[in-house]
C-alpha cells in the first residue's frame, strides 16, 4: 500500500470509529485537478436524512455511512419543493420554480383526481409545458459542450420535456460505460424504492425494522399502524442502501474513485404525511454528502445552508466550466465557490387537485411561512396519498376526534395567514411563535426578506393557472414551436470534408444533430467538420416550446 492511500485508510478508520466526535468545519475548497473530474449524482426519492451517518440509530445504512465517512456530509442542505417535479425542474435549470413556472404539480400530465372534484377552477387548468427565459439551458448542455458525456438513468420529470440536446443518452439503460474510451462524464442514477408508494405497495412484506423502536413525530398519533408505516419506510432505505452499494462497486470495478467526484442526495424529504408535499423541514431538508477523488475533506460535516438551485452551478464549478449569469443558484464547491447563503427558499403549490400557494425563507435558526390562501385547509382531497395506512389512520382519528391538540393542527379548515419556527427548539415546527410578542424582530426580519425573494425572483405563484398558461405561452396559451434549423455547409479545400455550421432564429434555442440515424443526438455548440456523403439530420429546441422538425440532409 502506497503512503497516500495509506493516509487515506487511517481517515476512513478515523472517519468511521470516531463519527461522534466530528466536529462542523468551514474549510478550504477542494483541489483543482489537473484532469476533467466525472461527477456521479446518486439519487433517490422521498427520503429525509434518515441514516446511520445523521445520527439515526433506527437506519440500516452502512454503505451511505462508509460513502459520508470518505466525504463531507452537509446537514443543511434543502429542496425548494416537498415534491419531485418542482425540485427537479430546480435541479435541472438552477433556477427556482417559481420563476419559471414549474411550481404547480404537475403541469404536462392530468390527474385523474381532478375528474373527481366540481370546482371549476381545477376543472379549467390546462395541461403545459414550464418555459424558462431564453437563456435558461438544462444545465447538462454546458457539460456536454465541454466534452463530457452526460447520462441519466433514468427519471427526468422537469415540468418540461427533456430537449434532445440535454443528455447523451436518458433511458434504464443510460451509464457512463457507454461513453467513448477517456471521456469524462456526469451520470445520474435515480433509486425509487424509498418513494412513497413503496410504503403501501409493499405493505404486506416482512418487517425487519422493529416499530417498537421508531420515533413517531408528535403530529402523529402513537398507533401500531403508524409505527408499521414509518418502520416500512426504514426497510425501504435499508433497501435503498444496497443498491448504493451495488453502483458503488461498479465505479471501484471500473477503477473510477480515483477519479470521480461523487454525490449522494434525495429529491426531498420524507414520502410521509405532512412532509411530502409539504415545506416544513419533513418535507424539503435531505441528506447530501460528496466524496471526492482524493478523499479530500473526509468525515467532516458542513454546516453551510444548500437550496436544490446550487446543484447545477456547483457541478460546473467543480468540472471547471464557467457558470452562466442566468442561474439563481450559487457554487458552494469548486473554483467559483460563491458567498455561503443566508437563507434558503421554498414554495408549496398545487398538488394534483389541492390548491394551495405557500413560500418559506429559512435560515439557520428560524423558518418563516407565508401561506397565500390562508381560507384553505392544511389538509385537503389528495387520493394518492390517501392510498398509505399511516395517512388513512390521521383521517379516521381526525373524524374520530381522537387528535390532541397538537394533532390536530394540521387538520385546521384554515390556516393562520404567517408562521414562524425556531428550528433549534421545535424541528417539527408545532409551536407557531408568528404572534409572539418576543419574536416580532425576527418575523419582520424573514417576512421581509420573502418579500425580497418574491420580488427579486418574479414569484409567479400567485397568477391562476389558466392565465399562467398565457404568459408562458403568449398570448394565447398555444404551445410555441421552435423553427427549423438551417444547415449552412462550406467545402474545406478539394478534399472530402465539409465545414457544417448550424442556426436557428428562435431566441434561446438549442440544436442537436445526429451523425447517420444510428447514432444519438449530440449537441451543436461549434461549428463541424463531417465527411461527405454521411446523412446529418438535424432538429431545433428550446425548454417549454415543442421541438422543430428534423432536417435531414446528405452532406455531398
Amino acid at each position: 500500500m502506497s503512503m497516500k492511500h495509506l493516509v487515506y485508510f487511517f481517515i476512513l478508520v478515523i472517519g468511521v470509529f470516531l463519527g461522534g466526535c466530528e466536529k462542523t468545519e468551514h474549510y478550504s475548497l477542494p483541489p483543482k485537478y489537473d484532469f476533467q473530474p466525472n461527477i456521479v449524482w446518486i439519487t433517490c426519492e422521498d427520503m429525509s436524512p434518515r441514516l446511520g451517518c445523521y445520527g439515526d440509530s433506527i437506519a440500516k445504512s452502512p454503505n451511505i455511512d462508509n460513502l459520508a465517512a470518505q466525504g463531507v456530509r452537509y446537514t443543511n442542505a434543502f429542496s425548494v419543493s416537498g415534491v419531485c417535479a418542482p425540485s427537479r425542474s430546480a435541479l435541472i435549470t438552477g433556477m427556482y420554480p417559481t420563476t419559471i413556472g414549474s411550481m404547480h404539480m404537475r403541469t404536462m400530465t392530468r390527474t385523474s383526481a381532478i375528474d373527481k372534484i366540481t370546482d371549476p377552477d381545477l376543472l379549467a387548468i390546462p395541461t403545459y409545458e414550464a418555459v424558462p427565459s431564453p437563456d435558461v439551458k438544462c444545465f447538462t448542455e454546458f457539460l456536454r459542450a465541454r466534452g463530457y458525456y452526460c447520462s441519466n438513468n433514468s427519471k427526468e420529470d422537469y415540468q418540461f420535456k427533456r430537449p434532445v440536446t440535454a443528455w447523451d443518452e436518458s433511458s434504464k439503460r443510460a451509464h457512463w460505460r457507454n461513453r467513448d474510451v477517456g471521456q469524462p462524464f456526469f451520470a445520474v442514477f435515480n433509486f425509487t424504492i424509498t418513494h412513497e408508494s413503496q410504503i403501501w405497495i409493499r405493505a404486506k412484506d416482512s418487517l425487519y425494522t422493529d416499530p417498537s423502536k421508531v420515533v413517531v413525530p408528535p403530529y402523529y398519533p402513537d398507533t401500531p399502524i403508524i409505527r408499521k408505516d414509518i418502520a416500512r419506510h426504514y426497510d425501504n432505505i435499508a433497501l435503498l442502501d444496497r443498491q448504493v452499494d451495488g453502483l458503488l462497486y461498479q465505479l471501484k470495478e471500473d477503477g473510477l474513485m480515483d477519479s470521480t467526484i461523487i454525490f449522494f442526495f434525495s429529491d426531498h424529504g420524507d414520502g410521509l404525511p405532512r412532509a411530502k408535499r409539504w415545506i416544513y423541514d419533513s418535507g424539503i431538508k435531505v441528506p447530501l454528502i460528496i466524496r471526492y477523488p482524493d478523499l479530500w475533506g473526509a468525515g467532516t460535516i458542513n454546516d453551510n445552508l444548500i437550496s436544490f438551485i446550487d446543484f447545477a452551478p456547483t457541478v460546473l464549478s467543480l468540472a471547471d466550466v464557467e457558470i452562466p449569469g442566468h442561474m439563481q443558484g450559487r457554487a458552494f464547491a469548486g473554483q467559483q465557490k460563491a458567498v455561503d447563503r443566508e437563507y434558503i427558499f421554498a414554495a408549496k403549490d398545487r398538488m394534483d387537485p389541492a390548491m394551495d400557494n405557500r413560500r418559506a425563507v429559512r435560515d439557520k435558526h428560524f423558518k418563516y411561512i407565508k401561506n397565500y390562501m390562508p381560507e384553505r385547509p392544511y389538509v385537503q382531497f389528495l387520493p394518492y396519498r390517501d392510498q398509505m395506512d399511516l395517512m388513512k389512520e390521521l383521517i379516521k382519528y381526525n373524524k374520530e376526534g381522537r387528535l390532541d391538540e397538537v394533532q390536530s393542527l394540521w387538520f385546521m379548515q384554515c390556516k393562520p395567514s404567517e408562521e414562524l419556527y425556531d428550528i433549534t427548539v421545535d424541528p417539527y415546527e408545532i409551536n407557531n411563535l408568528a404572534g409572539h410578542s418576543d419574536y416580532k424582530d425576527v418575523l419582520i426580519k424573514l417576512r421581509n426578506e420573502h418579500l425580497i425573494w418574491k420580488e427579486e425572483t418574479n414569484d409567479w405563484g400567485l397568477i391562476p393557472e389558466t392565465e399562467l398558461i398565457k404568459k408562458l405561452w403568449p398570448p394565447d396559451g398555444i404551445q410555441p414551436v421552435t423553427e427549423v434549423p438551417k444547415i449552412i455547409m462550406k467545402q474545406i479545400g478539394s478534399g472530402d470534408s465539409v465545414s457544417v455550421r448550424l442556426t436557428c432564429s428562435t431566441e434561446g434555442a438549442s440544436i442537436g444533430y445526429k451523425i447517420n440515424e444510428k447514432d444519438h443526438w449530440l449537441l451543436y455548440s461549434k461549428p463541424i467538420l463531417l465527411k461527405r456523403d454521411i446523412v446529418l439530420s438535424v432538429q431545433s429546441v428550446r425548454l417549454g416550446f415543442k421541438p422543430s422538425d428534423i432536417v435531414v440532409e446528405k452532406l455531398n
